[in-house]
């Protein structure tokens, strides 16, 4: 799922392996217990550029039924970095002109490390009702700090005009399936020009979603459960050597290397790529009428090195600061926005995937968004990105020798080596 609030992400997002307890001397305290208070009145959402249209609509009916107590919608920056810039410098400062904040999945242990968000009261909210991977996003060290809204994880756009030309019955579920039907489609007059496969490579949060995508599916982990990096193992390996085989085979193509979210999804959507690994939000546009592949492609879960794929988790998630002043009205607020009505009704006028299970059952929202089913198994077999205070230095570091690996700068072997030995200084 890529959400312009966001990862990538999106995510967006939406990318490492295991949701850790602590990374770094800032963990080492006790879990924040940052106490809530009952102040009400009007109050505001901090959140990113809103590229629905629909979110002022939701506030305003928020806003019909709580006549003192209306929230007014504070857009920050549509890029995640600056969007956790001024939240970061907001609640520096101690500030209260935020009350509601729109948190990357991956912020949360920051935030709540630093006691910049409160703990939520997970009776409140329905916790039963939130997919269990998203509602994972939202906790640390066992607290929920923060309500799981938008969700999702990395599926594979593929043209199925082309398979079916090709002689191939089914989308790949294994690495060699997608290069073997790679190969075949590309013998086909119809596919001169198409390559044949892409996803997020350049050098920014995407590449770390895709390397940790590709050990998760080769059946490793970035870290594992003590926090320990884990990269120089012989599945991490074999995962980046698949990224790097793609451009060294020539199924990836050289221009992917400064692919993003948008630069793949126009590429796959102009009818140049036979498979893509994307976000939700693609399928809606891949389906307009201007789009080449109209009614030529289909969705799937991620192929693996020996089997079905595991995909990153992204999404976005909704927490109270801990400095407002109205942190009744805004713990409310929340709960509006993530209950199961209102996330229905938003998911009906949107195409990014929500957090709440029902709703990748509901037939009405299956007719809408067909790829829900495929969401929804993607779901169960996801990771979420590690739940770090030092989080951007552990994705610098990720992108940096993933990144050099893909473009030959260094072997596998010399990548993951010298992972290995950041992501272990990041840890002490």
């Amino acid at each position: 799922m890529r959400t312009k609030t966001l990862p990538g992400g999106a995510a967006t997002a939406l990318l490492l392996a295991l949701v850790l307890g602590g990374c770094g001397s800032d963990t080492k305290a006790a879990a924040p217990t940052a106490s809530a208070n009952e102040g009400r009145g009007p109050f505001t959402f901090a959140t990113g550029k809103d590229m629905t249209g629909q979110l002022q609509k939701l506030a305003d009916k928020w806003n019909a039924a709580h006549g003192s107590e209306k929230v007014r919608i504070v857009e920050l920056p549509e890029a995640a970095d600056q969007q956790r810039q001024q939240l970061v410098q907001n609640a520096q400062i101690k500030s209260d002109a935020f009350d509601v904040l729109n948190l990357d999945a991956v912020w949360t242990a920051e935030f709540a490390a630093r006691r910049w968000v409160v703990e939520l009261a997970k009776d409140k909210l329905d916790t039963a009702g939130f997919v269990p991977a998203a509602l994972q996003t939202g906790m640390y060290r066992d607290r929920l700090y923060a309500a799981p809204w938008l969700t999702g994880t990395g599926i594979l756009y593929y043209r199925k005009d082309l398979l079916a030309k090709a002689g191939v019955e089914q989308p790949p579920k294994t690495w060699a399936e997608l290069r073997d039907a790679c190969g075949k489609v590309k013998r086909l007059p119809a596919a001169k020009g198409v390559d044949c496969y892409a996803g997020q490579h350049d050098k920014y949060e995407g590449l770390t979603v895709n390397f940790s995508e590709a050990v998760q599916s080769a059946g490793g982990t970035v870290f594992d459960a003590g926090g320990a990096p884990q990269v120089t193992t012989p599945q991490a390996k074999a995962g980046l050597q698949f990224l790097v085989d793609g451009f060294e085979r020539g199924s990836i193509p050289k221009q992917a290397l400064t692919y993003k979210e948008e630069e793949g999804r126009r590429r796959f959507q102009d009818g140049k790529l036979v498979f893509h690994r994307n976000w939700a939000y693609v399928y809606a546009l891949a389906s307009e009428n201007s789009s080449k592949v109209k009614g030529r492609f289909e969705v799937a879960p991620l192929p693996g090195k020996d089997g079905l794929g595991s995909g990153t988790l992204g999404g976005n998630n909704l927490a109270v600061s801990t400095f407002s002043k109205r942190q009744a009205s805004a713990r409310d607020f929340i709960t509006f926005m993530t209950s199961l009505d209102t996330e229905r009704d938003y998911g009906k006028k949107q195409s990014f995937p929500l957090s709440r299970s029902a709703l990748y059952d509901d037939p009405e929202m299956i007719k809408l968004y067909p790829y829900l089913p495929v969401l929804k198994e993607g779901l169960l077999h996801a990771r979420s990105r590690p739940a770090v205070v030092r989080y951007g230095e552990v994705t610098a570091a990720v992108q940096e020798h993933v990144f050099a690996a893909i473009n030959r700068e260094k072997s596998v072997d010399q990548a993951a080596a010298g992972l290995q030995d950041a992501l272990t200084k990041l840890k002490d």
